[in-house]
């Protein structure tokens, strides 16, 4: 399971990442705590990828299953403009199709324009709008979520999708 694009290569997580896994998800959300639809997740305890540019870490993505869906969880490129995420995304998805899996599916936050433009831009709907839930997980589940993000409220869970068959 692994993929290149152009000198990025991508690999599955392994036991000796936990270090750089903890760094990267301190460093791009604070904390390994990643709060999404009522759940929070552990995002140091979920599979994922590692994305590499010339043996140095690059990016991460995680993501839980949950039947035959695969919901990512987190996904950051310490390099922006590589085609890091592009690559991480790329390798998730073709791993999740060999699983069987039929959709493949993320959140995002309404302040996260450059996310919703990435996700939209590499093929993903927008398929529902969850008014609310960033205050609701703010007050309920993890306190810590900023109020605002470059002067933008932040209050609402963006759900954005790919169908897989």
């Amino acid at each position: 399971m692994t993929g290149t694009n152009q000198s990025v290569t991508v690999r599955p997580l392994g036991a000796g990442d936990d270090q750089a896994v903890r760094g990267l998800l301190a460093d791009s959300w604070s904390e390994a705590a990643v709060a999404a639809h009522g759940v929070v997740y552990d995002a140091t305890q979920l599979p994922g990828f590692i994305a590499e540019v010339r043996d140095q870490l690059a990016g991460l993505l995680t993501y839980h299953t949950d039947g035959d869906e695969w919901e990512i969880v987190t996904l950051d490129a310490t390099v922006a403009g590589r085609g890091v995420g592009t690559a991480l995304l790329r390798t998730a998805e073709e791993a999740a199709r060999r699983a069987g899996a039929s959709r493949l599916w993320l959140i995002t936050t309404n302040e996260n324009v450059h996310a919703i433009r990435f996700y939209q831009r590499r093929g993903f709907d927008l398929v529902a709008v969850h008014r609310d839930a960033v205050t609701r997980a703010r007050a309920e589940l993890k306190p810590s979520i900023p109020v605002e993000v470059d002067g933008i409220p932040l209050r609402h869970e963006l759900e954005f999708e790919r169908q897989l068959t």
